[in-house]
């Protein structure tokens, strides 16, 4: 049923649809604090899905085809953001044994190993000794940890809390809740810049993603250019080729980047960026704008139906 159906949705040439999955991590095991995350066996179910449904196309490629109208029926690309090394050691073994491409988006202020600061808000309250934590200065107050849910609900509340935070604040935050916690990670969770050759080596895409994954409608210009600029130069130099695709930080358009962001990774010399807001692209559509999703269901034909519904969507906004 996907992919007939997909078929109709999705046809051959001018009115081919471009669907783009996106990916961050993929963990070995299902991890209680994260339930959503997906699992080593999740994602090669969903990657054996989307090979027998989809043509998948290297993202480049897709985006050439998609501007000239001659995209096969059933298109999609895969995309992974931040440079997780999970990327490297999980993901991309299954995507070869299913001999599908995937662009990463990989923020290059990250590439000695370390870890996000989203990802040290999720490791310091895992780690938590105590069945309570005073985040009073982060204007939380007294926040409850004894148990999974509510370490899951209170890492949910302090990540939408300074989120959108300048980055000298929000560093600032994470070393707050760092000190409440009685825990800080020393761990390594992204990659180092011998995986992002590894990627390259292996034929997958290398795509840009700032320095340090900032809210670029909260930064100043110049140094928005600068994030954008940077990153791009910083990839070229490790994997020894250009780098033309780009993902906004965060991705909502209008709120987390704005119609002079688009311009600037215009003029930085990239030929196509990608967004977080939900839908399928189609020829004529902004190719500084295109749409990304996942399809977060379980099931085979959960899975399928939304992929479908998506495919069927005209790219969510732009600005």
């Amino acid at each position: 049923m996907i992919r007939p159906t997909l078929a109709v949705l999705s046809p051959p040439g001018v009115r081919g649809r471009l669907s783009i999955l996106i990916f961050h991590r993929v963990v070995q095991q299902r991890d209680p604090l994260l339930p959503d995350l997906p699992d080593a066996r999740w994602f090669d179910g969903c990657m054996r899905w989307v090979s027998a449904w989809c043509n998948v196309l290297p993202l480049n490629e897709a985006v050439q085809r998609l501007a000239a109208g001659t995209l096969p029926a059933r298109s999609l690309s895969i995309t992974f953001d931040d440079g997780y090394a999970d990327n490297v050691t999980v993901a991309a073994p299954i995507l070869r044994r299913y001999g599908l491409h995937a662009t990463f988006f990989v923020a290059t202020g990250f590439l000695e190993g370390g870890a996000m600061w989203n990802d040290r808000v999720i490791e310091a309250i895992r780690r938590s000794p105590s069945p309570v934590i005073d985040l009073s200065k982060i204007g939380l107050g007294r926040v409850g940890i004894a148990n999974d849910a509510e370490r899951r609900e209170a890492i949910g509340r302090v990540i939408v809390a300074i989120k959108h935070r300048c980055p000298a604040d929000r560093e600032a935050a994470v070393r707050e809740i760092e000190d409440a916690c009685s825990s800080r990670f020393d761990g390594e969770l992204m990659m180092r810049p011998g995986q992002v050759l590894e990627l390259a080596g292996l034929g997958m895409g290398i795509g840009a993603h700032t320095v340090t994954h900032p809210i670029l409608a909260r930064l100043p210009f110049k140094q928005a250019r600068w994030e954008i600029a940077e990153g791009k130069s910083t990839l070229e130099s490790i994997i020894g080729r250009r780098v033309e695709l780009f993902a906004y930080p965060n991705g909502r358009p209008g709120s987390d980047f704005a119609p002079e962001h688009v311009e600037l990774v215009r003029t930085c010399g990239f030929k196509a960026a990608v967004t977080t807001a939900w839908g399928s692209a189609g020829k004529g559509d902004d190719v500084y704008q295109l749409p990304r999703f996942t399809p977060w269901n379980r099931s085979r034909l959960g899975f399928g139906l939304r992929l479908l519904g998506n495919t069927r969507r005209a790219a969510a906004s732009t600005v």
